[in-house]
């Protein structure tokens, strides 16, 4: 069987009801410079039809992409956060070949393609278009509510977990070796 991850062989060992046994075989298959060079063409050839505007980027991810992720939202990478998903990111946050890609384009421009390994283990080539930034600022309510939201629900999780944990040491009882009874804990009152 063939799946994103290689090729799969699978041994059904035993079958009980709706209990299975079973052995499994991953082959994951050695992608050559040249399969890799040929790619970097062919998506070449893609970036220069969009520059061209013979087809939209949207489409082009649509149509041609292989990333089961971006493909489905016409090339849009998302992020996940505490509060679900967003297509924003800090240049950080990226994978450091698709921030090396982005970091020098302006709003609008599309990278050259590169290679790098996915979140999956796979190489892969792909290229890369800056949909917006947003440069470093004074905070404004009215720009940055979502960052800010973040910062003040992180800050009162950490206060909640923080009452949570003094409160439990007052009534759990810790048996503590003698080596550790001089060491700096992040919360006081382990020794009583």
């Amino acid at each position: 069987m063939e799946s994103e991850f290689g090729y799969h062989i699978i041994q059904l060992i035993d079958k009980r009801g709706d209990k299975i046994k079973c052995r499994h075989i991953l082959l994951k298959p050695k992608v050559s410079a040249d399969e890799i060079a040929a790619a970097e063409h062919q998506l070449d050839t893609i970036a220069n039809e969009i520059r061209d505007g013979k087809i939209t980027f949207d489409m082009a991810a649509a149509y041609f992409s292989d990333d089961k992720d971006t493909k489905n939202n016409r090339g849009l990478m998302s992020n996940s956060t505490a509060d679900g998903m967003t297509s924003r990111f800090q240049l950080k946050d990226l994978p450091s070949e698709v921030a090396r890609a982005i970091e020098p384009l302006q709003v609008g421009e599309m990278s050259k393609p590169f290679t790098m390994v996915n979140s999956r283990g796979k190489t892969v080539v792909a290229v890369a278009r800056l949909k917006s930034r947003t440069e470093g600022h004074k905070a404004k309510i009215t720009e940055d509510f979502e960052v800010m939201k973040q910062v003040v629900l992180a800050k009162e999780r950490e206060k909640t977990i923080n009452n949570w944990v003094s409160d439990k040491i007052k009534q759990t009882y810790v048996r503590m070796s003698d080596r550790y009874k001089d060491c700096n804990f992040q919360y006081q009152g382990w020794r009583k």
